[in-house]
């Protein structure tokens, strides 16, 4: 069997290991994972009473229109049905961007430092990769401007950063677009879009009715706590959205995923005490980590990333998954979610332990 030349050069996305696989490794009691930012708060009550009490027809299929789902994102967003478009998470969102718009004579703008799923398709599409290295953890737009030529299809934009959590502020992103050509698409992900607390953030919605080039993704998985269901959504221009909708999947979000997606947007309350947690933890961080002389990236997600000098990151990640830590190791550091408040002071605890030996 013959398949494209360029999967041979790619590997399958592999998870972080799980919480029973490290148990039975290395013999441990208590495993925590802080690796995938997921909300270690769950998800809102609500949810399980409606995947319990409004339970659908599991041999019907789901609604591939996703109307009820549609109505409720709409009103929540304040934008038109016709706006929006609804995947298996965004890895299948990103998937299907980039079916539908590179080709191997054209090619796409990234950070290099970045959520490693548009480089993937790109590559197996055989578009060419711009990939321009951040700077201080930040993307360097001007760089990625300067990128852009005739060939040029996408350019992602990932606010707050994955796994930095730095962003690009309001002034930076209209300055930026006003310099794309109308025909480039850029897609902004802001999977992590509800963690962002700082006031220069972008309020992005409003964006789209002056730059029909741009399309916003977001998702259920994050601070709605929906991981396992796999909702992400983008929120674009109308014609690009029935275009796109061609290269959706049929049924590609399931009913219960559906429900669970509707309940998540009826507790507001649920989702501010979970921003707010994360804030709060997230300074704790700071001050340990300036206490230690720990070099990091103030974070607008769930998650805060360490930089590591002159180690490597893996013996980082060994040390703490031995003693039954579960994080995120990259070439030049680790990636750390924000876990709940008894979590956090015991991580932090074990990294002073090694934080002279090893990350100074």
């Amino acid at each position: 069997m013959k398949v494209k030349k360029q999967l041979l050069t790619l590997k399958p996305y592999i998870p972080g290991k799980s919480t029973e696989e490290v148990k039975r490794e290395y013999k441990l009691d208590k495993i925590v994972k802080l690796a995938s930012n997921e909300n270690p708060y769950g998800s809102s009550p609500k949810v399980l009473e409606a995947i319990t009490t409004k339970i659908p027809s599991f041999a019907i299929y789901p609604d591939g229109a996703t109307t009820d789902l549609r109505e409720k994102v709409s009103s929540y967003l304040g934008v038109e049905g016709d706006q929006l478009i609804f995947s298996s998470g965004l890895d299948e969102l990103i998937q299907m961007l980039i079916r539908s718009i590179l080709s191997p004579d054209t090619n796409t703008v990234m950070a290099k430092e970045t959520f490693p799923q548009y480089r993937h398709h790109a590559i197996i599409e055989n578009a060419e990769l711009r990939e321009v290295p951040l700077k201080d953890g930040r993307h360097d737009l001007e760089e990625m401007a300067n990128q852009i030529d005739d060939q040029t299809r996408i350019v992602w934009i990932c606010n707050p950063n994955n796994p930095t959590g730095t962003y690009v502020n309001q002034s930076e992103l209209e300055e930026f677009l006003s310099k794309v050509p109308s025909e480039v698409l850029v897609v902004l992900d802001e999977a992590y879009f509800e963690y962002a607390t700082n006031s220069d953030y972008p309020n992005t919605i409003p964006l789209l009715k002056q730059f029909e080039n741009l399309l916003i993704m977001r998702t259920f998985s994050k601070a709605f706590g929906l991981a396992g269901f796999r909702v992400g959504y983008g929120i674009g221009a109308p014609v690009l959205i029935e275009q796109l909708e061609v290269a959706r999947l049929p049924f590609n979000t399931s009913s219960l995923a559906q429900t669970a997606a509707i309940a998540a947007l009826e507790d507001k309350e649920f989702v501010e005490n979970t921003i707010a947690i994360n804030a709060k933890e997230l300074e704790k961080y700071y001050e340990f980590f300036d206490k230690h002389q720990i070099s990091y990236y103030r974070s607008q997600g769930n998650f805060v990333f360490i930089n590591i000098q002159g180690v490597s990151s893996g013996e980082i990640f060994q040390t703490l998954l031995e003693k039954g830590w579960i994080v995120r190791a990259f070439p030049n550091g680790i990636r750390i979610t924000v876990g709940k408040e008894d979590e956090n002071e015991e991580l932090m605890k074990l990294l002073a332990e090694i934080a002279t030996v090893k990350l100074s």
